[in-house]
């Protein structure tokens, strides 16, 4: 049986502020990801590794509240675009993504944007703002560089708090959790995002009378937004995989009223989530 092996990565904090700019690398990898929150923006211009060629994404947050903007850019000097974006976009912490040794040219970075588009559209964990990106011209030698590269900037970008290209892969049978109630009947997962309710699984149409407005209202976003689509007069579907940041704010969307999760979310044996997760004697 394989083991994943572990990995060492250093986060740089020039200022001594863990909220602030952060520069975070593999020391034996040439590639480097800065952390800008805008607030800070000014301060990280200052900063060498942004003047040069690199890749970067703008995170945002939406107008509704839920899954947070991504726009995937290239620059041939990262900082100066920046400053551009600030005036141009909505974003809220930016990422750029660089090499040490300033071995990334306007064609790499364009096959990366290009790339990192195409990944962050699958894993769809962000609602991407863009159209599709111009697929630059490249060798398959540079090519094969550039995937390695994208693995580490890949991980670099989760470290920092940010999955944007971690695909949701479905469990094993004995680690999916069940959600039933009248005519609901999902499966999902607890993971560290939250609870990841699965495509296919049916919602109850009907919100109860005591349900929150905010269930309500964000039922009806999901439906607007594509994630639930209705079925008949009494059900709604999951049309793909939706992450929820409680287990109660998945089952509530699922039921269709105001509910407990860690009591509503069973495993196939019957025991409750809360009886799993949250008995230290289990």
């Amino acid at each position: 049986m394989s083991q994943s092996l572990g990995k060492t990565i250093q986060i740089f904090l020039p200022d001594g502020n863990p909220r602030g700019v952060k520069i975070a690398e593999f020391t034996s990898r040439t590639v480097q990801v800065v952390f800008v929150p805008q607030a800070q923006l000014e301060i990280a211009c200052k900063r060498k590794e942004l003047e040069s060629v690199g890749l970067y994404f703008l995170i945002g947050a939406s107008d509704t509240g839920d899954r947070s903007t991504l726009y995937i850019g290239e620059a041939e000097e990262c900082g100066e675009r920046l400053k551009q974006q600030n005036k141009a976009k909505v974003w809220i912490t930016a990422l750029a993504c660089v090499s040490k040794t300033a071995a990334f040219t306007k064609a790499h970075v364009k096959y990366l944007e290009w790339f990192c588009y195409e990944e962050a559209k699958t894993a769809d964990r962000y609602t991407v703002t863009q159209t599709v990106p111009t697929k630059s011209h490249v060798s398959e030698p540079v090519i094969a560089d550039l995937m390695d590269h994208f693995e580490t900037i890949k991980i670099l970008v989760s470290t920092l708090g940010f999955p944007i290209f971690d695909k949701i892969q479905k469990p094993k049978s004995k680690d999916l959790l069940n959600c039933k109630g009248k005519k609901a009947n999902a499966t999902g997962e607890y993971t560290e995002d939250g609870l990841i309710v699965f495509a296919g699984g049916l919602s109850n149409r009907a919100d109860a009378p005591a349900s929150h407005a905010y269930l309500v209202a964000k039922r009806q976003q999901l439906l607007k937004d594509g994630v639930l689509e209705i079925v008949d007069n009494e059900t709604l579907r999951f049309t793909k995989d939706y992450i929820f940041p409680s287990p109660s704010q998945a089952a509530a969307i699922v039921l269709g009223r105001n509910a407990n999760g860690w009591t509503e979310w069973k495993y196939p044996d019957g025991r409750t989530l809360d009886e799993v997760k949250r008995n230290v004697d289990n």
